[in-house]
């Protein structure tokens, strides 16, 4: 056999330095075939110490500097959620492959913008909902495709972790797009549409910081088949953070934290069978692999976490806010 070409190496590039990105970079460094090549803050300090942290070799103090580096293959924008619209379509304008953090943005029109922006320059985009590409996750995913334990009766999924209110901070700030809903509500959302589908019913009531930040949000998906989700994103308690299947035959339960890597429990029949999924790294490298591939190909849309997906959740999103009368501008 010849010898195989080695894989072009994807050259990273992040707009945004916060904690997220903290955790993304970590994991950057684990995959093979990708580096940490530049990042981009508006502060010169920040992208200084961020780079050296993680060895990259670039540090920019504005997000144009960054985009216009020929040697850029990608970018993660782990910006505020307000502004991954905007610097997503700064990247695409210059061709650049974007992996957005989740939310895609604030609202079903700018996700479309987005896409549209892709398309129209034909260059990669895809929502970074790391949940989807992890090997718990895609376990379940197959478990309950091929109705192991039969149809799913009941989801219950949960997000919650107490935070102090402080309107200083991003978490906090209504035109961050902070709040519970956008932040951590989302993952039980996505939870129930990537494995019931869309709803045909939703019920949703909230609470409310003193700034009209949504603290709490619960939230019903009803299904024409009888399956009901029950879903609740909290800022005000610790909540077990687990996703729950009952099925026909049995359970399918993710631990807790059941986002990240976790472990999953299957009782069915009086047995019980638990495999424990956990990581050395945090998870991010799935995802980052499969954008790499993405890249190295040569296409402009994953086959997993698609356009079509990340419409349909935006506007779960869009319908959740409206019901319990949450405006982002108000």
């Amino acid at each position: 056999m010849k010898n195989q070409l080695p894989r072009k190496t994807i050259n990273w590039g992040i707009i945004g330095l916060g904690n997220i990105a903290n955790k993304f970079a970590q994991d950057v460094l684990t995959v093979t075939d990708a580096k940490l090549y530049a990042v981009a803050s508006r502060s010169q300090e920040k992208a200084n110490a961020f780079a050296k942290t993680y060895n990259a070799l670039k540090a920019y103090n504005s997000y144009e500097a960054l985009v216009n580096d020929p040697n850029i293959d990608a970018v993660y924008i782990a910006t505020p959620h307000s502004l991954h619209k905007e610097n997503s379509l700064l990247c695409l304008k210059h061709g650049i492959a974007v992996l957005c953090e989740k939310p895609f943005a604030m609202n079903h029109g700018e996700v479309t913008q987005m896409i549209t922006s892709a398309k129209a320059n034909n260059t990669l985009l895809m929502e970074a909902l790391w949940t989807y590409f992890l090997p718990h996750y895609q376990y379940v995913l197959k478990l309950l495709k091929i109705q192991t334990l039969g149809k799913v009766l009941k989801l219950e999924a949960d997000f919650g972790f107490y935070r102090a209110f402080d309107n200083s901070t991003r978490l906090f700030n209504k035109s961050l797009g902070g709040g519970s809903l956008l932040d951590i509500g989302i993952y039980p959302i996505f939870a129930a549409l990537s494995t019931l589908g869309k709803p045909d019913e939703i019920n949703a009531k909230a609470s409310f910081f003193e700034n009209n930040t949504d603290s709490s949000c619960d939230i019903i998906f009803k299904y024409n088949s009888g399956t009901i989700a029950y879903l609740r994103s909290s800022l005000l308690e610790d909540t077990p953070t687990e996703a729950i299947f009952y099925c026909e035959k049995g359970t399918i339960k993710i631990h807790t934290q059941f986002h990240k890597p976790s472990a999953v429990t299957i009782n069915s029949e009086g047995k019980e069978k638990t495999i424990d999924f956990s990581e050395r790294a945090l998870g991010y490298k799935y995802e980052i692999m499969h954008f790499n591939d993405l890249v190295r190909q040569g296409k402009t849309e994953s086959n997993v976490m698609t356009f079509a997906f990340s419409k349909q959740l935006i506007s779960l999103l869009d319908e959740v806010r409206a019901l319990i009368n949450l405006n982002y501008k108000a």
